[in-house]
């Protein structure tokens, strides 16, 4: 598949922030003490990256004003029920930052429904693609598990670094090594599914990609003089150099580099340790996703293979 950088943008920076969001009010019910001034700054930059992730998403649409008609399609499409997920999980989300910037403190129950709907928003995203059933790089089990491992391991450690920059050195104690375990969980179910994914055998052929069932059949054009839609969105044309440097940056970059810096960080205190570990996890879970898009192979390509 040719990934969409809008795509790629909108899933990375949705997943973190849902992740972020998620572990604040598993902190908060579990009774931490956190002032209200850092719940209300980390809420506050969670509803920035949603917003962000948001209008990112309406760059892959051709038509961005018609964008509301997603929703018509609910009681089938994944897609559409996305849609509606997402912003009433931003409602949520800006009515817990508005109670606690208003003083009246944080809501039990609205905690538990932002809980509720960013497991939901995880669960509709990965099924946009698990329940193709024809691309079996995305129709498997470990689509779903990766989606909110990676949300919550970007989430925490990014949490983990505000924790420290505002001086939330009991909370930090906390989220730093959960941040090492969930992305440490996160490079595990991640390589077992690059794993699966490497032994694929396609379930089509090329014989019944063309419908004609000779034994010997090579294609030596592509039936047109220039490419279309079918070579553009199915087809990213990288070769396998490419591939191989953006496998080792998605491994070394999303999850052994910040995994390091983290088990620094929590040995030495040493809280630049925290924002490094940010960095170059945001550098690497944008080509872990940019991999998850690209290893995917449409059956269409059997029959355009000339140009794939």
């Amino acid at each position: 598949m040719n990934p969409a950088w809008s795509v790629i943008f909108f899933t990375t920076l949705a997943g973190a922030a849902q992740g972020m969001v998620v572990t604040l009010a598993l902190s908060k019910l579990a009774g931490l003490p956190l002032g209200p001034g850092f719940v209300a700054g980390v809420l506050l930059i969670a509803l920035a990256m949603l917003l962000a992730s948001l209008a990112a998403s309406t760059l892959h649409l051709g038509h961005p004003e018609r964008a509301w008609r997603a929703v018509l399609m609910w009681r089938t499409s994944w897609l559409s029920r996305e849609v509606i997920v997402l912003p009433a999980f931003i409602a949520a989300v800006t009515l817990w930052w508005w109670m606690v910037r208003s003083g009246q403190g944080s809501s039990r129950w609205l905690m538990i429904a932002c809980i509720a709907l960013a497991a939901l928003l995880w669960l509709c995203t990965a099924m946009i693609y698990a329940c193709l059933r024809f691309i079996q790089e995305w129709a498997h089990g470990l689509t779903l598990v990766n989606y909110v491992l990676i949300g919550l391991a970007s989430g925490c450690t990014l949490l983990a670094a505000l924790a420290g920059w505002r001086h939330e050195a009991a909370y930090l104690s906390l989220l730093a090594p959960w941040a090492l375990g969930l992305t440490l969980a996160a490079w595990a179910t991640r390589t077992l599914a690059l794993q699966r994914n490497a032994g694929l055998k396609p379930k089509s052929t090329l014989q019944s990609a063309t419908g004609i069932r000779h034994p010997l059949l090579r294609q030596h054009s592509m039936g047109m003089s220039a490419g279309a839609f079918n070579t553009r969105e199915f087809m990213h044309g990288m070769g396998l150099a490419v591939l191989q440097r953006v496998r080792w940056a998605l491994h070394g970059l999303g999850f052994a580099l910040p995994a390091l810096l983290l088990a620094a960080a929590i040995g030495t205190g040493a809280q630049a340790l925290l924002a490094a570990a940010v960095l170059a996890q945001a550098v690497g879970l944008l080509a872990e996703r940019w991999f998850f898009f690209a290893q995917a192979r449409h059956p269409q390509n059997l029959y355009y293979q000339v140009v794939a």
